[in-house]
């Protein structure tokens, strides 16, 4: 089931399924700014990463010396959240762990997901409680898909990304075989004033991944130079930017920790970037989308 918010200034949809995000539509400039989920491209628009951001090294990872399997971003995004708390401007979606769950990750939890207006501004906030008794471990992360024109061979008739305030960037890059990271390797991304120019090639190979809390504040300009939209993660120590070569999106992902690099196979608790909650306690993260 799709639900759906509203204020003066936006228009929110959000799925029952993974409590996905599937609509930002700016009633003032009569847009709408999130990706449509084309699957000539991709058929996504804003899926939660949870358990696990990306991929596990060979798809496996240990919890107490058991091997288990994983697939890449989690369970999450597939499976049927309940709304438990509907508001004109505020929505809250759940999900609990099931034998199923428990199966693929061994942890019980309660994950929560609330979408909340105020202005043109959009707050996306998760809540991962641990009911259990052993301490749980764990990555989360958003991806976000917004639609900005398809990228041209001439960088300045393309849409920009702007980093306020920040003078360089580096990144790595994830194998194309296994999707893990790959550390060794560390990539700069040239900026100008704090933009960087997007071309027809910046994602051929795959997401550029950020780490040590470069990315707390991004933005996309479009090519006629005017603001669109920023978005904003304060504490986040991983961010991902991606898209589909040619494809007229982008994605902005702040992540609570991100894929294995390549190689790792230690237990899931060593893993870098990893969050860990105590038994009875509750993690608790947010983001926000503004939109001009």
């Amino acid at each position: 089931m799709l639900r759906t918010i509203e204020n003066s200034h936006l228009r929110i949809s959000v799925s029952d399924r993974g409590a996905e995000l599937c609509s930002i539509y700016d009633r003032e400039n009569e847009r709408e700014i999130l990706w449509q989920a084309d699957p000539a491209f991709w058929g996504r628009h804003a899926p939660v990463l949870f358990p696990n951001v990306g991929r596990h090294s060979k798809d496996v990872y240990r919890v107490n010396g058991k091997t288990y399997s994983s697939h890449q971003h989690g369970f999450a995004r597939d499976m049927d959240f309940v709304c438990v708390e509907e508001a004109p401007e505020s929505l809250t979606h759940r999900l609990e762990s099931t034998e199923e769950t428990l199966a693929a990750w061994p942890f019980p939890f309660r994950f929560s997901v609330t979408h909340s207006l105020s202005g043109r501004e959009l707050t996306v906030s998760w809540s991962v409680e641990n009911p259990g008794s052993e301490p749980m471990y764990f990555t989360i992360g958003g991806h976000p898909a917004f639609s900005v024109p398809a990228p041209v061979n001439d960088p300045e008739k393309n849409y920009r990304l702007k980093f306020e305030g920040k003078k360089s960037l580096h990144y790595l890059l994830l194998d194309p075989a296994s999707g893990t990271a790959v550390p060794q390797e560390i990539h700069e991304l040239p900026l100008a004033g704090g933009v960087a120019f997007v071309d027809a090639h910046t994602f051929d190979r795959d997401a550029l991944v950020f780490d040590g809390g470069q990315i707390e504040k991004a933005g996309i300009f479009l090519p006629d130079g005017k603001p669109y939209l920023e978005l904003v993660s304060p504490g986040f120590p991983c961010f991902g930017i991606w898209s589909r070569p040619g494809a007229p999106f982008v994605c902005l992902e702040p992540w609570m920790g991100r894929c294995d690099d390549e190689g790792f196979c230690g237990e899931l608790s060593e893993k870098a970037f990893i969050n860990m909650v105590k038994p009875g306690e509750t993690f608790r993260k947010s983001y926000e989308i503004r939109v001009f």
